[in-house]
């Protein structure tokens, strides 16, 4: 496994190691003790896997309390993934990083709690798997919205299918203070 630091200091992607030959391949999603070597030493909690279409886009979300740090891939398909610093006192707040995830470069991205994350399908089809360090909790999630001019996030799709939660996020300048996580 290699790990790839990012132009954000937390964010980290991971490159696993991949064993394939003519019947297909292996490869290692999480092992505690490589991923605490190589500074993730979280206790991931919860499991989550969604499966979208084409042109859906999915966030920003981050939670208040009980913040979620997230490792995430794609099992199928592939998404372009992108997570905004909201870590209010932190050196690179309201920066984001963006990659493409796929189930061809078996990436995986690890998000620490604070972050806003999100991303959309670019190919017809994307399973998308990601691992928890805390429980999901509707109550404490903050959404921004995906098209913010602020964040300047450049976007592979032009007409995203959006939920209508989504729709109702926050632009980055209107987030209350009490909603922004401390770093």
């Amino acid at each position: 496994m290699e790990c790839i630091e990012t132009k954000i200091k937390d964010v980290k992607l991971i490159k696993p190691k991949i064993h394939g030959d003519s019947r297909g391949f292996f490869l290692e999603t999480y092992q505690k003790n490589h991923f605490k070597d190589i500074g993730i030493p979280y206790n991931f909690i919860q499991d989550n896997h969604s499966r979208s279409k084409k042109n859906t886009l999915r966030g920003l979300h981050y939670q208040l309390d009980k913040m979620q740090g997230k490792l995430v891939r794609v099992s199928n398909g592939c998404v372009y993934d992108v997570a905004v610093d909201m870590r209010k006192g932190s050196p690179t707040f309201k920066e984001h990083v963006s990659f493409i995830l796929s189930d061809e470069n078996q990436f995986q991205l690890f998000i620490p709690p604070g972050f806003a994350h999100g991303f959309c399908v670019i190919s017809d089809e994307a399973d998308f798997e990601y691992k928890c360090t805390e429980f999901y909790n509707p109550n404490s999630e903050v959404g921004i919205m995906w098209d913010d001019p602020d964040l300047d996030i450049d976007w592979p799709i032009s007409d995203p299918m959006v939920s209508d939660k989504d729709n109702k996020n926050f632009l980055i300048s209107e987030i209350p203070n009490e909603l922004i996580p401390k770093y």
